[in-house]
This record gives structure tokens, C-alpha cells and sequence, in this order.
């Protein structure tokens, strides 16, 4: 009898210490309910939204045009030239700019992670392009960098007989690649730094002694080390290079023709110069799937860097 009257008393002590427990873990995240509502109100039911307008035909310059399309919208987009450009276009544009914002990044990370004179103000100095607005950055290019008649670089190359190009209308894709490369480059060196500095000297130390040289050291020790912050860097920026916007509206405004049209672009002259919204909400669900992939794996990165470390 009195066994039983202690087995009882231990599972009460083991359901009072789970109600306990219950309880203390819906009190910390009861301040976060209303972080919750608020991202859940101004994202989700908007996207739910558009994926219901996707499936209807609706042109605001047309009155009466409302009637449910089906799959049409979605149909259009694999028959529709604009959207097989603007999709290459992106591509292109992704992959260019985080391609060349690592390289440079990870030389830049390298420099700072050594004994450099002025490291400090060199740190500054390149983080200062991120964080500058967007547009600002495209403007500056625009006008003071790139203007073929009072541009700062076509007064440089004056010597060698390139004055007066105008590199916006020439180049396009490469003018656009170029200023975010200048705007992602500080993204990517953060990042790749923070990996450099995790780094243990002793093994670095260690490898010299045993006589490998720098490159040796480079390819063998410090790559492998910072290669999960270089993934991590690369996906995060392709989220956001992805939805590129402002350097192409006030660099090229798309052109000329449609050669650096990308995705977000193409939906904003869909959306509010044809007005046409069935077509603008299919494009920007297929842009919301894009997105969530490319975050799906720069989140899983993220978790591994994280057990690794959690492990040291």
C-alpha cells in the first residue's frame, strides 16, 4: 500500500513539474504574440490575397474585366518572352553579383584579417557602401560616377580616349552588375570576416611550422574553415539581389529594350503601368516561391554553422 501511495506521489510530482514547466514556456512566449499577429497581418493575409487574385483575370483599365481565369495567368507565364527574359535577366544578374561580391569579399576579409596598417578606417570605408539607401548609391553612380559628359570616370579615361561613353547605354547589365557588386561587396566581407576571426592562429602556426606555404595554408585551413560563411553570404544575398529594384529603376528603368528587366521589375510595369493585376499577382507568387527556396537553404546553412559552433 504504501508503494503505490509513493508511485502516486511521484507521478503528481512529475504532473505538477510538466504543468509547471507548461506554463513558464507559454509565459515567454506570450510576449511574442503580438510580434506574431502584427507579421502575420502585414505579410501573410497580403499573400493570400495575391495568390487569390492570381487566379482571376482583372485589368483595371478595363471595367467589367473581373471573371476567374484559372491557371491561365500561370499558363501565360511560360508562353510570355517578357517573363523568359526577365527570369534570365535575374539569373544572370544573381549570379554575377554574388560570384564577384564573394571573390572581392573574401580578398577584402582577408586583407582586414591581417596586421594592415589603417585596418580600422579600411573597415569603415568598405562597410560605408552598404549602408548607404539604395537609390542614393544608383543616383551617385548615375550622375557623378558615369555621366559622359561630366562623369567622374569618363574624365579619368580621357587620357586613353574613352571620354564622353556613355556606359549605361552601352553596357547595361555590366553598369547594373557593377553597383551591386559595390553595394554587396561590404555584405560578403562581414560575413567571411566573422569566419576568419573565428579561426584558431595556433593551426595556422602549426602549418608553417610544418612547412606549407600560403596558399598551401589558404586551400587546406582557412577555406574549408570560412566555407560555411562564404555559403551563407552567398545565399543571403542571392535573397536579396533576387528582388533587385532601385539600381535598375534609376539606373536603366529596364532598358534598353528589355535587357535588364528582372523579375521585380517586370512585375512593377505589369502592375502599375498595365494594370493588369491577375498577371502582376501570378509573377509575384512565382517571385514569393523563388524567395522561399533560396531562404530555405540559407536557413539551413545558417542552423549548421550554428551546431558546429554550438559543438566546439
Amino acid at each position: 500500500m504504501s508503494i503505490l501511495r509513493s508511485v502516486a506521489g511521484i507521478g503528481g510530482v512529475r504532473g505538477s513539474a510538466a504543468s509547471l514547466s507548461r506554463r513558464e514556456s507559454w509565459a515567454r512566449r506570450l510576449p511574442l504574440i503580438p510580434a506574431f499577429v502584427y507579421v502575420f497581418l502585414v505579410t501573410q493575409i497580403p499573400f493570400a490575397m495575391t495568390v487569390y487574385y492570381s487566379f482571376f483575370s482583372w485589368n483595371l483599365l478595363q471595367p467589367g474585366s473581373f471573371r476567374f481565369a484559372g491557371l491561365d495567368n500561370y499558363a501565360a507565364l511560360l508562353t510570355n518572352e517578357s517573363i523568359r527574359t526577365a527570369v534570365w535577366n535575374t539569373v544572370l544578374l544573381t549570379v554575377s553579383v554574388i560570384a564577384i561580391s564573394v571573390i572581392l569579399g573574401l580578398a577584402v576579409a582577408m586583407l582586414l584579417n591581417s596586421e594592415v596598417f589603417g585596418k580600422g578606417i579600411m573597415r569603415t570605408l568598405m562597410i560605408a557602401p552598404f549602408l548607404i539607401m539604395p537609390t542614393a548609391g544608383a543616383l551617385v553612380w548615375k550622375d557623378t560616377l558615369l555621366n559622359p559628359l561630366f562623369g567622374l570616370l569618363p574624365y579619368l579615361l580621357t587620357p586613353f580616349g574613352l571620354s564622353r561613353i556613355d556606359w549605361i547605354g552601352r553596357a547595361p547589365m555590366a553598369t547594373v552588375v557593377a553597383v551591386e557588386v559595390w553595394r554587396w561587396t561590404p555584405f560578403m566581407m562581414l560575413i567571411i570576416l566573422a569566419g576568419l576571426q573565428s579561426q584558431n592562429p595556433e593551426v595556422l602556426e602549426a602549418a608553417r611550422v610544418d612547412g606549407a606555404n600560403a596558399f598551401q595554408a589558404f586551400r587546406r585551413i582557412t577555406l574549408p574553415l570560412v566555407r560555411p560563411f562564404i555559403e551563407l553570404g552567398a545565399l543571403l544575398g542571392s535573397l536579396f539581389v533576387v528582388q533587385t529594384f532601385d539600381s535598375i529603376y534609376m539606373l536603366t528603368y529596364g532598358g534598353p529594350g528589355e535587357d535588364t528587366t528582372n523579375i521585380p521589375f517586370l512585375l512593377y510595369i505589369v502592375a502599375f503601368q498595365g494594370f493588369s493585376i491577375g498577371q502582376a499577382s501570378a509573377i509575384g507568387v512565382i517571385a514569393v516561391i523563388i524567395t522561399i527556396i533560396v531562404a530555405t537553404f540559407a536557413l539551413r546553412t545558417l542552423f549548421s554553422i550554428f551546431q558546429v559552433e554550438a559543438r566546439r
